[in-house]
């Protein structure tokens, strides 16, 4: 590998790591919100 196609990787890498973490943390909202919902009828 080239050393542009290293740097390349890492920031794909560093990407999908912090949408990974955001789908996570939408996901746990999506469900703190349908417990509440759920709670309220």
């Amino acid at each position: 590998m080239a050393s542009n196609d290293v740097k390349r990787l890492k920031t794909l890498e560093a990407e999908n790591a912090r949408l990974k973490k955001m789908v996570a943390e939408r996901d746990l909202e999506i469900e703190v919100m349908r417990e509440i919902g759920e709670k309220m009828w």
